[in-house]
């Protein structure tokens, strides 16, 4: 009885989560589709006509699998963030916080809801690239299995950015100036292959380039990663940001006046 209960609860919040992004799906999936649409369209189209080959592949076929991985990042990212912060600002947070429901199941449907716009513009985007470029998938499984693991750490992230923000201001801090640049200089654009020895180091410490690169394996069966070593990143990333999140749930950090 008490785990159908637990169930019910986590049905509601996701249900509520998806609701709230799908009911204003002019702003939240179809914008950022037209941004990568655009991407494909100049980057990979006009300039990479200029640019011939990438990693031994043409480079529309190169940067696909990044763009389409940036997608998922940035709207997993901004769908937790603006959702609970909004529940914060509104004190509408308070009422799941004393309802009998355990702080894991609250936490995973606010995650489940963020991975699920992540991969819906993910899987918008992914049908747009078809009209640029024969898309064809080496690897389902690593292919499926990084992009939820991805979302997944990047729904934790903008829980615990919407935790500790304290104004609409704060919540764009972090997209703006840490998950942008980190995604630019993930290896979406380029391999890394091309940089110097030092930059090679330095894109080594981006843990987006592991998962860029993890999913152009996937789809591609090329890769400037080891991928089990980036699969041994983002569980070690999932595990370190659920567990900050739970107990900043259990401890109101940030949540309780």
């Amino acid at each position: 009885m008490f785990a159908n209960h637990k169930y019910i609860a986590f049905e509601t919040i996701v249900i509520k989560e998806i609701r709230r992004f799908s009911r204003i799906w002019l702003q939240t999936l179809v914008p950022p589709a037209i941004t990568i649409a655009l991407y494909f369209v100049i980057f990979g189209n006009l300039v990479g006509r200029r640019i011939g080959e990438m990693g031994g592949f043409q480079y529309m076929d190169f940067i696909m699998p990044g763009l389409i991985m940036m997608s998922v990042i940035q709207n997993s990212y901004s769908n937790v963030v603006s959702s609970f912060f909004s529940q914060k600002f509104q004190k509408t947070v308070e009422e799941v916080l004393v309802a009998p429901v355990p702080n894991y199941v609250i936490l995973s449907g606010v995650i489940v809801g963020g991975m699920a716009r992540g991969l819906a513009v993910g899987a918008i985007v992914t049908m747009l690239a078809l009209f640029f470029s024969d898309l064809r998938i080496e690897h389902p499984l690593i292919t499926v299995a990084v992009v939820l693991l991805t979302s997944a750490v990047f729904s934790l992230a903008g829980f615990i950015n919407a935790v500790f923000a304290n104004s609409f201001d704060d919540i764009s801090i972090i997209p703006t100036f840490v998950l942008t640049p980190l995604i630019y200089l993930g290896g979406v654009f380029y391999s890394v292959q091309l940089l110097p020895t030092f930059w090679q180091v330095v894109s080594g410490l981006n843990p987006i380039f592991y998962m860029v690169n993890t999913f152009r394996y996937g789809i591609l069966g090329s890769s400037d990663v080891d991928v089990y070593w980036a699969f041994l990143i983002l569980g070690v990333f999932i595990v370190g940001l659920y567990s900050s999140c739970i107990w900043l749930l259990r401890n109101g950090k940030g949540i309780r006046t």
